[in-house]
């Protein structure tokens, strides 16, 4: 699936009737793709860039209830994402893994610790299970030896979750693909088409990764807009009140070595109390992320981490750490991403909801808000709101499985357990097929990560690459995880992938030059933007 020449069969296929088009290849978009295959509904999905180009593959890395959501009265908010997060620990289990939270108390919080253990226990209470505590300055920092000592009250404990966000979105999108649906990556509406009495029934595409620039008229029983921060773009040609809050959050990426974290830290920043975490991830340390208003002025490039929030975020790394010394001189790289926050007029972007939203504006269903937890509800939200135009009576939630397990016993005798979970959570069912035509000798770990070279060889040759920053930014993260955006090691990954896609030499130059280009634009420790 996803093999070279993938494309050119979709695009062939494109002018057949469908029934869904949801435009948007993000978690959202492809929660929806792989819950209209319970229904047995002719669905196509299209993104304008790669798959999770956008929000999702930009996240905290977390599958969370939002504790933070507690201060702000978020309520249902919380409820509904501790519930969906307890079922993807059960669905999709080794992607997405349970993770040990604590949380340090300071008097500059001006809450007690009292009212943060109130605060777990209504958070583990929603949830329906008891994984939380307190803990005291001593407690603390024998779990935590690099937190300020100084004033330190005391703390606790709780659960929460995380996932490699892009990977969570590929295999939704894989498993909807191998039950009938269809996704397209680089492909652009340009134009919603309409009816005569002016309802959305389709949308011109037009090929992104074409030099031709070929389009195709894409006819729907339903149009869903699931564009996230670009919800109001699309909305726009159907006369909709732009509507959505555009905020960005950037995060700063240090080498598990120099903030050897073993568990997440929940802290508030000394600064402003704003609720931020430490997340250790897939080889190295989280710290992030900011909330601020995204200038309109800079809608026309990728997000990226600013100087002063990069320098916001070490000022709580310094203040709350100061036994981690680690610095602007050890970041691996800085991301930032957009979040799709639906309006309110609250003063500060922290103050916002970040419940989810449905509308239909003349046949166009829009789905926005929410956050990467709740996919699963906003799918179920947005199809039954379009089921009047797909004739269907009632959408229950589906019975069967968003994510096929992989098989409970594969042959893999030179990968340790551990190794084989990992491959089994972004895998999935695909596992068999990974290990029968991956060389063993690929099978070496990378340097300091949990991902095989192997890894990076089977995303080339199955996974719908179009560009290398696909493969490095989001197929297998070596673009977040190493040191100069694991330029370093192209040699080695030419080997690997230059021949599955297909490339001469002319445009593999090319590639290198566009990803560099994009890695210190966006993506390196002082991006320039």
């Amino acid at each position: 699936m996803w093999s070279r020449g993938w494309r050119d069969a979709v695009w062939a296929s494109l002018d057949r009737p469908w029934d869904v088009l949801i435009i948007g290849g993000g978690v959202t978009g492809a929660g929806l793709l792989r819950l209209c295959t319970f229904y047995g509904l002719r669905a196509l999905l299209i993104e304008a860039r790669d798959f999770s180009f956008g929000t999702s593959s930009r996240s905290s890395k977390l599958v969370h209830g939002g504790f933070r959501y507690l201060r702000n009265r978020q309520f249902n908010v919380t409820f509904e994402s501790v519930r969906e997060r307890e079922w993807l620990l059960r669905a999709a289990p080794h992607l997405v893994t349970p993770l040990s939270f604590v949380l340090p108390v300071y008097p500059y919080y001006r809450a007690s610790l009292r009212q943060f253990q109130m605060g777990v226990l209504i958070y583990d209470g929603m949830a329906l299970r008891w994984q939380h505590g307190k803990l005291t300055p001593q407690n603390l920092l024998a779990r935590c030896p690099w937190l300020n000592p100084t004033d330190l009250a005391g703390g606790v404990y709780y659960g929460d979750a995380r996932v490699d966000d892009s990977r969570l979105v590929l295999r939704l999108l894989r498993e909807a693909v191998q039950a009938g649906a269809v996704a397209l990556s680089y492909a652009r509406a340009t134009a919603l088409l309409r009816t005569a009495s002016g309802q959305v029934c389709g949308a011109v595409v037009r090929d992104e990764a074409d030099p031709h620039e070929r389009t195709a008229e894409i006819r729907a029983r339903v149009v869903i807009n699931a564009t996230g921060p670009w919800t109001d773009d699309l909305r726009q040609q159907v006369g909709g009140v732009p509507r959505l809050r555009r905020t960005r959050g950037s995060h700063l990426v240090f080498p598990h070595a120099r903030f050897p974290l073993s568990e997440a830290v929940t802290l508030l920043h000394p600064r402003d109390r704003r609720a931020m975490f430490a997340i250790p991830w897939e080889g190295v340390t989280l710290l992030g992320t900011t909330d601020l208003d995204h200038p309109k002025e800079w809608e026309d490039r990728e997000p990226f981490a600013t100087s002063e929030e990069i320098d916001y975020l070490l000022e709580a790394l310094h203040t709350v750490f100061p036994g981690v010394e680690a610095g602007d001189q050890d970041l691996i790289a800085t991301f930032a991403g957009l979040r799709p926050i639906i309006r309110s007029g609250a003063e500060h972007p922290s103050k916002e909801s970040r419940a989810h939203s449905v509308w239909d504006e003349q046949g166009l269903i829009t789905i926005t808000g929410g956050k990467l937890t709740t996919f699963r509800r906003m799918a179920l939200d947005t199809l039954r709101l379009a089921a009047p135009y797909l004739n269907l009576r009632a959408v229950p939630r589906p019975r069967a499985s968003f994510f096929s397990p992989a098989p409970a016993e594969v042959a893999a005798p030179d990968l340790d357990f551990e190794t084989l979970a990992y491959l089994a959570g972004r895998l999935g069912p695909d596992l068999p097929q990974f290990l029968a035509e991956m060389p063993p000798a690929e099978w070496q770990p990378i340097p300091t990560l949990p991902n095989v070279w192997a890894e990076v060889r089977w995303a080339a040759r199955h996974e719908g690459v179009v560009h290398l920053e696909d493969l490095l930014l989001r197929r297998v993260r070596l673009g977040l995880l190493l040191p100069n955006g694991g330029m370093d090691h192209l040699d080695r990954i030419r080997a690997l992938v230059q021949t599955e896609l297909g490339w001469e030499d002319a445009r593999w130059e090319a590639e290198v030059n566009a990803y560099r280009e994009t890695w210190w634009r966006f993506y390196s420790p002082r991006p320039t933007g």
